[in-house]
């Protein structure tokens, strides 16, 4: 079968022929519907994060069951999963409460996941070693599903963890309306009563905030201007709540100019910025954290929400012979919601 497949850091990923797993004992065979490309991925290829072997790319991956090993029990062929994308270790505590996204022995483990260590679901068919990484779609198309494992479990996580402070008085801040960032802007649309504006530099991304739910847009690319305004938006309080989808030193600094006391800033993107501090800076009372993806029970809620109606990815489709040049499409924001792989 063909793959795309990460070979060395600082390397593009190629297109090659792999051999078709077969589940051993406990292990699940999907057959990849659709694999969502990314931004992490674009770390992974061009950062040393410790990977050593070649691996097959793709960790939000969606489709149906092709063949279970032996004891890999409560599924059958056909059924339409979705697959969980960090692995742990399955054992310890925190895995016990479905979160491996935070499993206590993950620096022990080799592997993020599959498609982040392991071969993932850039391929006509992805081997996941436990059952227990598998979560039914429903009536969800596994395509259009696929973004969900991570574009929506990521910010849904992050979320959910601020509920507390999102009330009808506060106002949030999103900024990058990227891949997860447009599915925040629906989760929180479903979720809370909070005023909600958007950050971003592009203006087709702020028109695309808008018509998600957004009650304001402001472009980002001057920091100062972009800083009194949001300011002028928030009033005397602030803003409650910061989503920062990016993750640069540019949007660290935005967002912690603009926070209130009080307040809650969460740092999910991966370019690089550092939260520096100071007396009152970020303010007084201000809760700064790092969220990492989700847990899997929070997966199940995602797609029950998703089925709902109540959120859903906007994709654009490509052939798996398109990989690398949907990465080049990506790193360049030219990407609309999620790109989907189609094997």
């Amino acid at each position: 079968m063909k793959a795309i497949r990460f070979i060395a850091a600082g390397r593009p990923p190629e297109l090659i022929d792999v051999k078709t797993p077969t589940p051993a004992p406990g292990e699940v065979l999907v057959k990849i519907a659709g694999a969502g490309v990314c931004h992490s991925d674009i770390h992974v290829l061009d950062h040393d994060m410790g990977f050593k072997n070649a691996f097959t790319l793709g960790h939000e991956n969606a489709g149906y069951i092709a063949a279970l090993g032996e004891g890999a029990t409560g599924w059958k062929e056909g059924d339409a999963v979705g697959v969980y994308g960090p692995w742990g270790c399955g054992r310890c505590h925190t895995c016990q409460t479905s979160a491996e996204n935070y499993c206590e022995n993950h620096a022990r483990i080799p592997s993020f996941g599959g498609g982040l260590g392991c071969d993932g679901g850039m391929a006509q068919y992805m081997l996941v070693p436990s059952a227990r990484l598998l979560v039914p779609l429903g009536k969800l198309d596994p395509i259009e599903a696929a973004p969900l494992m991570d574009a929506a479990l990521t910010p849904y996580h992050a979320i959910k963890a601020a509920l507390p402070k999102l009330t009808p008085d506060a106002t949030v801040l999103v900024i990058g309306v990227g891949g997860l960032g447009h599915m925040a802007l629906q989760i929180l649309r479903a979720m809370t009563p909070a005023r909600v504006i958007a950050g971003d530099i592009d203006a087709a991304k702020l028109d695309h905030a808008r018509k998600l739910g957004a009650a304001h847009t402001i472009n980002t690319r001057d920091g100062e201007a972009a800083a009194e305004a949001i300011k002028k938006i928030a009033g005397p309080r602030g803003i409650t709540v910061a989503f920062d989808f990016v993750g640069a030193q540019a949007t660290v600094d935005l967002c912690v100019r603009v926070l209130g006391r009080n307040s809650r800033l969460a740092v999910v993107g991966l370019a690089g910025g550092v939260v520096h501090y100071a007396a009152n800076s970020p303010p007084y009372g201000t809760d700064v954290c790092v969220p990492y993806w989700g847990s899997r029970t929070e997966l199940m809620e995602v797609i029950a929400m998703a089925e709902s109606g109540h959120i859903k990815a906007d994709i654009e489709r490509f052939p798996l012979e398109k990989a690398v040049e949907v990465y080049q499409r990506l790193r360049e924001g030219k990407i609309h919601g999620r790109a989907v792989l189609l094997p």
